[in-house]
């Protein structure tokens, strides 16, 4: 299984607007510059945090991106779904069904595929892991300076 780049960018952009706690949105380009992301790209991975409510956005030549909710409000399984999508990560397509042969029977059918209900279980424990974090626990968990460096550096880019 791979996570596309997005959940990564989200997760830091929510992070840092977490640390910014400002009532002013942050505007897309600067939020790229800070992470060195091309824009349009990053524009995407946001509205689609903005369609699950994660992030809000103000348009316009002030506007830009700001948390939706509190951070202790968004989970880290919010962010995966809202960039990755809902879907499982495993889908079973029943081939076992179609083998050549073996003498299979049809009420060997009835139970779900061993396959299937492994791969759902540990994906079930990777989705339990990060919907069991919130952007506030990424925020307690950072390094001391993590968030005055994040204000100072904003403070900079915005002076």
């Amino acid at each position: 299984m791979r996570m596309g780049e997005g959940v990564e960018w989200g997760l830091h952009c929510c992070l840092t607007l977490a640390w910014l706690d400002s009532d002013q949105p942050v505007p897309t380009a600067r939020l790229a510059a800070w992470f060195d992301l091309p824009p349009a790209y990053l524009t995407k991975r946001l509205q689609a945090l903005v369609r699950a409510g994660i992030l809000s956005s103000t348009p316009g030549s002030k506007g830009g991106f700001r948390l939706g909710r509190r951070p202790e409000k968004i989970t880290l399984m919010d962010v995966v779904a809202a960039i990755e999508g809902p879907d499982d990560v495993f889908r079973c397509t029943e081939i076992r069904q179609r083998a050549d042969g073996g003498g299979a029977i049809a009420r060997e059918f009835r139970q779900p595929c061993g396959i299937a209900t492994a791969m759902r279980k540990a994906e079930l424990a990777w989705r339990r892991e990060l919907a069991g974090q919130t952007v506030a626990d990424l925020m307690a968990s950072a390094p001391g300076g993590a968030a005055d460096r994040t204000r100072r550096h904003y403070a900079r880019m915005t002076g």
